[in-house]
């Protein structure tokens, strides 16, 4: 497996690059951040990290194989992905990886986690 140094210069880049583009994508669906920060930077990095090894924003949360020279990940999760779109956050109000929720789900996450 292929190491990054998350302190280089290369990695935060990436890692803004990364910010900005799960900012867009819970302005453009509607959807907030989970409201523990840890679980949130936690797939923030992730994703930062498949982009660097694997060109893609892979879902952090589910595993990364190498198929005829290229690669992909288990049921395609490019982020934000297909099954978490038309799935998880409507049924669920979160994705797998948790970053992306409805505000409903916050709202009840806050009223039984305070």
């Amino acid at each position: 497996m292929q190491q990054l140094d998350m302190n280089s210069e290369e990695f935060l880049e990436e890692l803004e690059k990364t910010k900005k583009f799960t900012d867009k994508v819970c302005n453009n669906f509607g959807w907030v951040y989970h409201p523990m920060d840890d679980v949130n930077e936690g797939v923030t990095m992730g994703l930062a990290r498949n982009k660097m090894l694997y060109g893609k924003r892979y879902c952090p949360c589910f595993m990364v194989v190498e198929e005829e020279g290229k690669f992909k990940s288990a049921d395609n999760r490019v982020c934000p992905c297909k099954p978490a779109i038309e799935k998880e956050i409507p049924e669920e109000g979160k994705c797998h990886c948790g970053i992306f929720c409805t505000p409903e789900y916050v709202e009840e996450y806050n009223k039984e986690n305070n």
